[in-house]
């Protein structure tokens, strides 16, 4: 058995043809799916990439690995101390742990490891293989590795290959050679000239006066796909034009690597999985080309699926809720390998290959590398608690009908008081389950909170008030200073416990 996981990195399900997208961002996927199954409601535990990818390969929510954010408090797993046995537990029931017991031949191409300093991902690999350029390579690069690989490894009857592309990542920096595929294409019109006006006088990183972080970023500068603010529509244009060419490009080197597979003449007996780590705001909640948040755009994965004997109707879409970690233990179980006792992931292999329904009642979905919040996904809604805004503004809750608001323009949880109180009993529930099984017993989210804040949120506080009054956005200066910013480090004031 062989198969391929095609991890692109930031990639959005609705900015794909076979999730209903308009513009023609992805042929190969789309061919995949016709002849495979789609999930439509799967989504990352913990975003962004690094708690993505390490609840992934450990098979466990962020709040039992301890790794949740992307530099201080919380990044790295928890310490295993004197349980630690002569193998950590990330070889011994991380996620290539049961391919490697089957005697699969284990691979990774990707710069993850080195880009976010996260070795433990690279745990169970028989091969890593690193192009150097920590996550700045772009997918012909990639697709050269993944062939010479392929050229090496054909024989081999079992194995798993892990292809990481990172173009649709900002900045958007496909190669100008690839030309201007959707020059002539609409931008989603729900991003009018209104909606624009009011986000030109939001705050916070990646808002419309500062795409690039806190501020101008002038290394931003070297890449003409990448717009600095979203000051009018030609701005939209950029914004979505990059990104979708991103997808693009991926999607034709996705196509490059399956020609190779079919080339080897493995096509017919290698299984391919198409998916991501995280999605991408592109407006959602007055944030641009970037992932800051436990909302749907940026917590919702795509994931395509084909695997050689599994009956999948010809395009066949499973609604349930899942999260990545279901995906993974459901690969292992259509592996025939054993999913590991400690995991989070519940397969449904079998609800799979028989076409039954499945699903999870609820998701609790957690983020602490920008803002820190976590949000509960279920029905049509999604109800996000905020305990750090990330200098944005938002409310202590937000509540989104998703059928009527997949933008996430209109926060209604002043309308919806008990569909916000099931939320959060069902936040309390997950909380105190996760703790009562996890190793350490602390959360890790509280640890940010009291140590610094998200890593992606520390800013020269003082200089960044000040651009909000020079820039027209003196209230929100204002605001903030009235809530005691800036902070020492570990005081935790207008924070409540999560």
């Amino acid at each position: 058995m062989r198969l391929i996981y095609f991890d692109i990195d930031t990639l959005r399900p609705d900015h794909l043809g076979c999730y209903g997208y308009g513009r023609a961002t992805s042929p190969v996927i789309d061919a995949l799916a016709a002849r495979g199954v789609r999930l439509t409601n799967l989504h990352a535990s913990d975003t962004p990439c690094l708690p993505s990818r390490s609840a992934l390969s450990s098979g466990r929510f962020g709040i039992r690995t301890g790794s949740v954010n992307h530099g201080g408090v919380a990044t790295d797993p928890f310490p295993e101390g004197r349980s630690r046995g002569f193998r950590t537990r990330a070889a011994a029931d991380g996620w290539m742990a049961p391919l490697r017991d089957l005697g699969w031949w284990t691979a990774s191409i990707s710069t993850f490891a080195e880009r976010h300093s996260a070795y433990h991902f690279d745990a169970g690999f028989n091969e890593c293989v690193n192009l150097g350029s920590k996550g700045m390579e772009t997918a012909d690069e990639v697709a050269a590795a993944a062939e010479e690989w392929l050229a090496r490894n054909a024989w081999r009857p079992d194995w798993f290959l892990h292809v990481h592309l990172w173009d649709p990542h900002t900045p958007y920096r496909t190669p100008g050679s690839f030309g201007e595929p959707f020059a002539d294409d609409p931008v989603p019109s729900w991003l009018a000239e209104d909606v624009l006006a009011a986000h030109w006088l939001l705050p916070g990183p990646h808002s419309a006066q500062e795409v690039a972080g806190f501020g101008p970023r002038d290394v931003w500068d070297r890449w003409p796909r990448q717009p600095l603010q979203v000051a009018g529509m030609g701005d939209v244009r950029r914004v979505y034009d990059g990104y979708d060419t991103g997808v693009r490009y991926a999607d034709h080197h996705v196509g490059r690597v399956l020609e190779a597979v079919d080339g080897l003449g493995l096509g017919e007996e290698t299984a391919v999985l198409v998916s991501s780590d995280h999605g991408e705001n592109l407006g959602e909640l007055g944030i641009y080309c970037d992932h800051q948040t436990a909302d749907q755009v940026t917590t919702r994965l795509p994931a395509v699926l084909t695997w050689p004997g599994l009956d999948a109707g010809g395009g066949r879409v499973d609604d349930g809720l899942h999260y990545q970690v279901d995906l993974m233990a459901t690969v292992l179980e259509l592996a025939g390998a054993e999913v590991p006792a400690r995991w989070d992931g519940v397969p449904f292999a079998d609800d799979l290959a028989a076409g039954r329904p499945s699903g999870r009642d609820h998701l609790v979905l957690s983020h602490a590398a920008w803002t820190a919040q976590r949000s509960v996904r279920f029905d049509r809604w999604i109800c996000i608690r905020t305990y750090h805004d990330a200098f944005h503004g938002f409310p202590d809750i937000l509540l989104f009908d998703l059928e009527a608001d997949p933008y996430e323009q209109h926060d209604v949880a002043a309308d919806h008081p008990d569909v916000v109180a099931r939320a959060m009993d069902a936040l309390a529930g997950w909380g105190s389950d996760a703790l009562s099984r996890s190793d350490a017993g602390v959360d890790p989210l509280w640890a940010v909170l009291t140590g610094g804040g998200p890593w992606h949120s520390r800013t020269d506080v003082p200089a960044y008030l000040e651009r909000l009054r020079a820039t027209g956005r003196g209230e929100w200066a204002e605001r903030f200073a009235a809530a005691g910013w800036p902070r020492a480090e570990g005081d935790p004031r207008g924070f409540l416990d999560p």
